[in-house]
């Protein structure tokens, strides 16, 4: 019988190295997966790069992972929040790296790792110091530059509801980047604010299916979606 669910925050962070590339689902707090960043913080692994489309507010969540010194690389779109202070603490004083990508294109590097798409040209960014070293090809009289796949060990993401073969359901502007993270990564783990029995989450509302997730654990955050 497949059952992707686990009991404890241990069981579902198990086996994560030190180094591992972890994509980290949200969109500044929306669809977070806090708990599972927490988790992470306690399982312990160092020099860890993280994809997200910032790098953290305030002194929780990603914030708090890059204070404690876990992130060697933070690979994302908006490096400065309203409180990126544990962010830019850390980058003044060397302890992290920093790789800006614009947000469509983070999303389809990713999405493109999901697919089994290598690389693919982009006109974003042809023209400013972010196309810097990179190759250049004129397509139909326009200028592109070559972006490479994403793809990573790990990939965090949050959902609304959840059943026991992996299938994922996200709640409004909560799907954000979780669902193409998913896709992308060799070993994805959801945290699930709702356990459904399998075959009542209709067909329609998988967002992500359970062929793509390996654990899921159940965060309690709230009352059933009706």
């Amino acid at each position: 019988m497949i059952n992707k669910i686990v009991q404890t925050m241990a069981a579902a962070l198990d086996g994560i190295q030190d180094g591992a590339t972890i994509l980290i689902g949200g969109f500044g707090s929306v669809g977070q997966p806090d708990d599972l960043i927490e988790g992470l913080i306690e399982a312990g692994p160092m020099n860890l790069v993280c994809v997200a489309n910032n790098a953290g507010v305030g002194h929780t969540g990603l914030a708090r992972l890059i204070e404690l010194n876990r992130v060697r690389k933070i690979i994302c779109s908006f490096p400065r929040s309203s409180d990126p202070v544990a962010f830019e603490t850390a980058y003044r004083e060397g302890r992290i790296e920093l790789e800006i990508v614009p947000q469509g294109t983070m999303a389809e590097r990713m999405r493109a790792a999901g697919a089994g798409v290598p690389a693919f040209f982009t006109a974003t960014s042809v023209g400013t110091p972010l196309a810097n070293g990179k190759e250049h090809r004129e397509i139909n009289g326009r200028t592109y530059v070559l972006e490479y796949a994403l793809p990573a060990d790990i990939a965090l993401v949050e959902s609304w509801e959840a059943d026991r073969w992996g299938n994922l359901t996200y709640r409004a502007s909560g799907g954000n980047f979780n669902h193409v993270m998913a896709t992308a990564a060799k070993l994805t783990i959801a945290q699930a604010s709702h356990l459904r029995d399998l075959g009542t989450i209709k067909p329609e509302h998988v967002h992500t299916p359970g062929i793509y997730v390996q654990r899921v654990i159940h965060v309690d955050r709230g009352p059933a979606w009706a």
